[in-house]
């Protein structure tokens, strides 16, 4: 079960879609039937999508500690609760829906639920549900990164799963071109100041890839900067955005909250591109420092800028190897089914 706040391959939904996508084809690798419940107008590839309409959800990172728990009229969510439910043979379902109403309902459906949780601690609502869940049933909730887990008052309780691509579709490059490159929604949490303010500072040309999500907070950042070489490059889906990133000189991630994973990340290594990023979530955990990219201090432009100067000192070859070792599909589909396998059981 998809996110609730947009179609799969509309980019709006950020890394929950490849986390979908790389889910489905890990476990139909492994001989599993899937089928996917997402939001009309998804797309899918890898397994069958039951199309779901309604109107969308929120985006949780929007709403305060304090919000309350909202839903739309005719809302999309609970109509793909219920289509998840109806299919018929199912030994079980995985949300992957940042939203209280799953966790509330796992209880009442008709097989076990196993809740791969894409966010951080960012609402008390949604923390309450989370923790009654791990309490009803241990084991079934999952996240991303130790990082993620430790926002939660019971992360030691949560299982981590990393995650994994499918690596046929990122093709490497070795011989990069002058520039830097970022990748995700233009929003506040994603301190993408920083990035701006690099470009602008060094002079070199940062490529950004992702939709605006909030129009009012570019207009800020422009506003600050406008002379930084930033281009937008807009939304691309995988294959054309693997190929356009394997050109960066580097992938730079500068978060303001906690990254539950960084997807972008393990993306850039597949196509051998170090990540220059924040020690805050969990792309901290995916780099190795000096091998792979560099982990700089939280909110250090500064640090960030020295980084860009040292990556000559990366061999690209030993970010797709990282790639390879831990992020691939096949690993994902693995450390899933172990995981499944414990909840069905």
């Amino acid at each position: 079960m998809s996110t609730p706040v947009g179609p799969l391959g509309s980019g709006i939904g950020g890394g929950v879609e490849l986390t979908v996508h790389g889910i489905a084809l890990g476990l139909r690798q492994r001989s599993h039937d899937v089928v996917i419940v997402a939001p009309s107008h998804s797309i899918g590839d890898v397994a069958p999508v039951v199309q779901v309409p309604g109107n969308m959800q929120m985006s949780s990172q929007s709403v305060g500690r304090d919000a309350f728990v909202v839903m739309p009229v005719d809302a999309v969510l609970p109509a793909m609760i219920d289509a998840a439910a109806a299919i018929s043979g199912a030994d079980v379902i995985v949300n992957c829906a940042y939203d209280w109403l799953p966790f509330w309902s796992a209880r009442y459906l008709p097989v076990p639920v196993a809740h791969l949780v894409s966010m951080g601690s960012l609402n008390k609502a949604m923390d309450t549900a989370i923790g009654a869940e791990v309490r009803r049933r241990p084991g079934s909730v999952a996240v991303h990164s130790r990082a993620q887990a430790a926002t939660f008052a019971f992360g030691d309780q949560l299982r981590v799963l990393g995650n994994g691509l499918d690596l046929s579709r990122y093709t490497p490059c070795y011989e990069p071109l002058d520039h830097l490159a970022s990748v995700g929604r233009i929003s506040p949490e994603k301190g993408i100041e920083d990035i701006v303010e690099v470009a602008s500072r060094t002079g070199i040309t940062v490529r950004h890839y992702g939709i605006v999500q909030d129009h009012g907070y570019w207009a800020h950042v422009l506003a600050r900067h406008p002379d930084a070489p930033i281009h937008l490059e807009g939304f691309l889906p995988t294959d054309e955005l693997q190929a356009r990133l394997g050109r960066a000189r580097a992938v730079l991630m500068t978060p303001r909250w906690v990254e539950a994973f960084g997807n972008v990340a393990i993306e850039a290594l597949a196509c051998g591109v170090p990540v220059i990023a924040y020690a805050r979530g969990g792309p901290a955990e995916i780099i190795t420092d000096g091998e792979t990219g560099f982990v700089v201090a939280a909110d250090d432009v500064d640090g960030v800028i020295d980084a860009v100067g040292r990556l000559d000192e990366i061999d690209r070859r030993a970010c797709r190897k990282r790639a390879e070792q831990e992020f691939s599909v096949e690993a994902m589909g693995a450390r899933v089914e172990a995981w499944l396998r414990e909840i069905v059981g």
